[in-house]
């Protein structure tokens, strides 16, 4: 499906491992670009529920299948609602997450099929994937400092080799992308790195 949207729209996501950092850099960015600020899962009022159920601890009897049908159905509902709208509309949209954390967490993480994943996302998405991806890459011993002062969800739980795979899918993916695909370097403070960021997509979009 195409979607005619204003030439200035643009589609970006933040995507990284869990405590990256990239909550706090999608709300800065969208702030510093007056774009609509969102994030998968959980980005409207159905999702916020599929949300509650993917990021219960209890549920450690979820499918892998269910995990991917539930976090494409929360996607799907949020093209209708924030996205495709946001994007008619003229508005940038920046996502906390985007279709490439399914990728990343369910094949890369859990093993499903990457075709499986891809095409699943890809049918929910209407094919409207984010222009622009920053991957906010932070080493693995301020990840783990930042982890031991959470109260940690079903997927902050699995365990250091789930988070390995997840780490190195971001990296293949970004690495085999590189036009749509940006790493950042996130070690630094809040301010530098949002800085890099704006200075980075301004520079890749031209906004």
């Amino acid at each position: 499906m195409v979607l005619v949207v204003s030439s200035r729209a643009r589609y970006i996501a933040l995507e990284g491992a869990e405590a990256c950092g990239k909550s706090t850099q999608a709300v800065l960015l969208a702030a510093a670009l007056d774009a609509v600020h969102t994030r998968e899962t959980g980005g409207t009022r159905i999702g916020a529920k599929i949300r509650d159920i993917l990021h219960d601890s209890e549920n450690t009897d979820l499918a892998d299948k269910a995990e991917v049908l539930l976090i494409a159905a929360d996607r799907a509902q949020h093209l209708q609602e924030v996205i495709r709208p946001a994007l008619l509309a003229g508005r940038h949209v920046v996502s906390d997450r985007s279709a490439y954390s399914s990728l990343a967490y369910q094949s890369f993480g859990r093993g499903v099929a990457y075709d499986v994943v891809r095409d699943t996302n890809d049918w929910a998405l209407d094919g409207i994937w984010p222009q622009l991806v920053l991957l906010i890459d932070v080493p693995v011993e301020v990840l783990a400092a930042r982890m031991a002062d959470r109260d940690l969800d079903r997927f902050e739980l699995a365990d250091d080799a789930f988070h390995t795979r997840v780490r190195e899918g971001f990296r293949d993916m970004a690495a085999n992308d590189p036009q749509r695909w940006v790493v950042i370097d996130g070690a630094g403070s809040t301010a530098d790195v949002a800085a890099i960021i704006r200075s980075t997509v301004c520079e890749r979009l031209g906004i």
